[in-house]
């Protein structure tokens, strides 16, 4: 393609080819048709020479949390012998991401060239960056073509994690949050039944407390022969949270990640649900990477898949739930799930933020909570409310007593 200055050179070719003409001056008409044809030539010269420039594209981290400063770094190879003026390469960007990345290469004939720019990812999920465009112009700057290279990256972006480990600074939240967290993550031998001693029963396998108690020699069978386990349910619906990237969906994926976090991290094994996709058991990275790719689902009630998930249930399995604060028409078949496992954790986080909201829907939005914690606290869960603008920390080290329901 002809730039403004190869146009303006050509025109000047056939202007000076009519005065020639005119004049009757065969000197003057042969500079006249070489000006004419050097923006063609340089069309072609810069056509042959595009196809010998090759450009990687490498990642500092292909998978990263949120915030991270991530260096894309691109390889420019020329393998022509011919020295091209510069390159103009765009790397093609999503739009949440910001506008492509354009760097200039200076020319350089068979010689490796490095270039870099940094991207910084603030929400979760995955990008794919590329493919490449390269702009090469001629040395006079008459013709520029434009050639876009195959290739992409995938740029991983998790979850926020936040760290659901006790303060140091105080001693009252630290109780708070390490008996939260005892809780949840009891061990799977906990919930092993005892049975009475008989002859030739391994004397190590006593239960000195239920002896002490009974006064009976009390054996514990299968002591450490499973390992504990939790499960993570992560309520998706988009009637209920809200649409990806919102503030109340993007809390909730931020908390399921955080205690998953926690999980894995506590030696436990660990499952992941969602309202359009089954129970899977999935290790810390495997769960982080589900999670940076989640959307909203279109399903309406929790009856459907509660009955999955009750079926799924251990007494060694502790579970969390991670959604809305639920209608009162999907209380019942969630409570009734929860029975099938050890210890159960809510947390509810509100759609909207009720302090921004008018009189009438922040009491709608604090009665339905309300009503949801009411009802899980009595059938034995533990249960977390938060706004979208809270962090899960907040709450997590926050006393049960001093945690009233309709707060936010």
């Amino acid at each position: 393609m002809l730039t403004p200055r190869g146009v303006a050179v050509a025109l000047a070719g056939v202007g000076m080819w009519v005065a020639a003409r005119i004049l009757g001056s065969p000197g003057l008409e042969t500079v006249a048709v070489g000006l004419l044809l050097l923006p063609f030539i340089a069309a072609l010269f810069v056509r042959w020479g595009t196809r010998t420039i090759h450009v990687q594209r490498h990642l500092s981290e292909p998978r990263v949390p949120p915030g991270t400063r991530v260096t894309v770094r691109l390889d420019v190879t020329h393998e022509g012998a011919a020295k091209p003026s510069f390159l103009l390469l765009e790397d093609r960007l999503p739009p949440s991401l910001g506008r492509p990345a354009r760097v200039v290469v200076a020319g350089s004939a068979r010689a490796l060239q490095h270039v870099s720019y940094t991207i910084v990812p603030n929400a979760r999920g995955r990008y794919m960056i590329g493919p490449m465009a390269v702009d090469r112009t001629d040395a006079f700057g008459l013709t520029r073509r434009r050639v876009v290279l195959d290739g992409r990256d995938e740029l991983l972006v998790t979850p926020e994690v936040e760290d659901l480990r006790a303060p140091a600074e105080a001693t009252s939240v630290t109780n708070v949050g390490s008996a939260r967290a005892r809780q949840l993550l009891r061990t799977g031998e906990e919930y092993y039944t005892m049975r009475g001693y008989e002859e030739g029963d391994d004397l190590r396998r006593i239960h000195w407390p239920s002896v002490a108690r009974t006064g009976e020699l009390m054996i514990r069978q299968d002591e450490a022969s499973r390992r504990a386990a939790g499960l993570i349910y992560l309520d998706t619906r988009e009637s209920m949270l809200g649409p990806e990237h919102g503030a109340a969906f993007e809390r909730a994926v931020s908390c399921a990640a955080s205690i998953g976090a926690l999980f894995t991290r506590n030696g436990f094994a660990l499952r992941l649900g969602m309202d359009e996709t089954a129970i899977t058991t999935v290790d810390e990275e495997t769960f982080l990477d589900l999670l940076a790719g989640v959307r909203p689902g279109r399903g309406r009630t929790l009856g459907r898949v509660m009955t999955g998930l009750r079926l799924a249930g251990a007494q060694d399995t502790s579970l969390v739930f991670v959604g809305a604060p639920p209608p009162p028409q999907d209380l019942p078949p969630l409570v009734r799930a929860g029975g099938s496992f050890g210890p159960k954790l809510a947390v509810l986080v509100h759609p909207l933020d009720p302090e921004s909201e008018p009189e009438a829907r922040r009491s709608q939005l604090t009665s339905r909570a309300t009503q949801a914690h009411l009802t899980l606290v009595r059938a034995g869960w533990d249960c977390l409310i938060l706004s979208p603008p809270m962090r899960l920390r907040e709450r997590w080290h926050t006393p049960r007593a001093h945690r009233p329901a309709s707060s936010a």
